[in-house]
């Protein structure tokens, strides 16, 4: 790894990539966290207004997730509460009808919050409408959305859902101005039939608009499970993401205290700033906001771990030459270099590459949505 400051000569879409000012700040971080958090966090809920009072009840602030994210020297927060395994739910007050939204905005209190110690909140959206009645509850509300719009609308369908959607998208960026973007999960043809690309790009041009889909144009980054090779070579300049879980279980909170291997996550981490890849880690909170007793005990010991190795991973670029396989003609992949050694530190995990995978976050179809 290389410090930014120091001599880089690359090609010349890696100069432009560093040049986009509204990536600056996710290619400048190392890792963010990933929160899952909704009414269907364990125990679940089906009434929106009994869920908030819980959640008030047991003392959810922005503070803790904060806490955590500066232990573990995150630059970036995705909330994912409009999700679809957990309920459709706005953690934000909304007047557009059709799934279940807060009174308290939960969301502007985090990005306030966020925003006074230096770091950024992405604002996770679903293109999923399949899970509207998991367990035969539904969750979506078709005949309030379609009184809103003056016509009929499915929200069960995927355009249906797409539209509703895309009102929120709006309606987001309207109201919380202070939002650092979108984090996609998989994309909805209705958006890029309507312009909801574009219009994000007008409106926001600062944010940033993250996706595990390798085909959205407008996108700002890619899933290193999904093209590996995409953030390298796609139309535009992208930051890799690999998105996983801390603990070998799901991605949010259903009750259980899964265990949470230290050293693999930690040896993830590393590898994936060796290669310029953003980790980004999934927990699952419980309504207060505190995760599993095992979590918790990892961003304690992540804390001091990554305290003394973080020379060697804050403010540095990865090195990675492609493969022959990657190769593309026309492009160079001629890279100059004056390498730094990263200093040995002791601890009881050993930063190296896992050996074997943790949950990958790149489909609607498993385990997320």
């Amino acid at each position: 790894m290389i410090r930014r400051n120091e001599l880089v000569q690359a090609s010349g879409a890696d100069l432009a990539a560093l040049a986009l000012g509204r990536q600056r700040w996710l290619r400048d971080g190392v890792l963010g966290l990933l929160l899952h958090w909704g009414m269907r966090t364990s125990p679940p809920y089906t009434d929106v207004r009994a869920w908030e009072d819980r959640v008030t009840a047991d003392g959810w602030t922005p503070d803790h997730w904060l806490d955590r994210a500066v232990q573990l020297h995150a630059g970036y927060m995705v909330l994912a509460s409009f999700h679809s395994r957990l309920g459709y739910v706005r953690a934000w007050p909304s007047e557009i009808p059709g799934s279940p939204a807060t009174r308290r905005d939960f969301l502007g209190e985090l990005v306030a919050a966020a925003e006074a110690r230096g770091l950024r909140v992405l604002l996770y959206m679903t293109d999923d409408p399949k899970w509207h009645d998991e367990d035969g509850l539904e969750s979506l509300d078709s005949t309030a959305y379609s009184a809103y719009k003056g016509r009929p609308v499915d929200l069960t369908t995927r355009d249906g859902f797409g539209e509703f959607a895309a009102d929120n998208f709006a309606e987001v960026m309207r109201r919380h101005p202070d939002l650092a973007g979108f984090w996609i999960d998989k994309e909805n043809a209705y958006w890029r039939r309507s312009g909801l690309y574009d219009r994000i790009r007008a409106e926001r041009p600062d944010w940033i608009l993250a996706c595990n889909d390798p085909d959205v144009p407008r996108g700002d980054t890619a899933m290193d499970v999904v093209v590996p090779a995409l953030a390298a070579y796609g139309p535009l300049p992208r930051v890799a993401e690999s998105a996983f879980t801390v603990a070998d279980g799901g991605w949010w909170y259903d009750g259980s205290d899964p265990e949470v291997d230290h050293e693999q996550v930690v040896g993830r981490i590393v590898a994936n700033a060796g290669s310029s890849t953003k980790s980004l880690l999934g927990f699952g909170a419980r309504h207060g906001g505190r995760f599993a007793p095992g979590q918790e005990a990892f961003c304690d010991f992540a804390e001091s771990y990554l305290d003394g190795i973080w020379e060697s991973l804050g403010g540095t670029e990865g090195v990675r030459l492609p493969s022959h396989a990657e190769e593309r003609p026309g492009l160079s992949t001629d890279v100059t270099v004056r390498r730094r050694t990263a200093r040995a530190t002791s601890g009881t995990a050993s930063p190296r590459p896992a050996a074997s995978e943790i949950t990958p976050h790149h489909s609607s179809e498993g385990t997320s949505s």
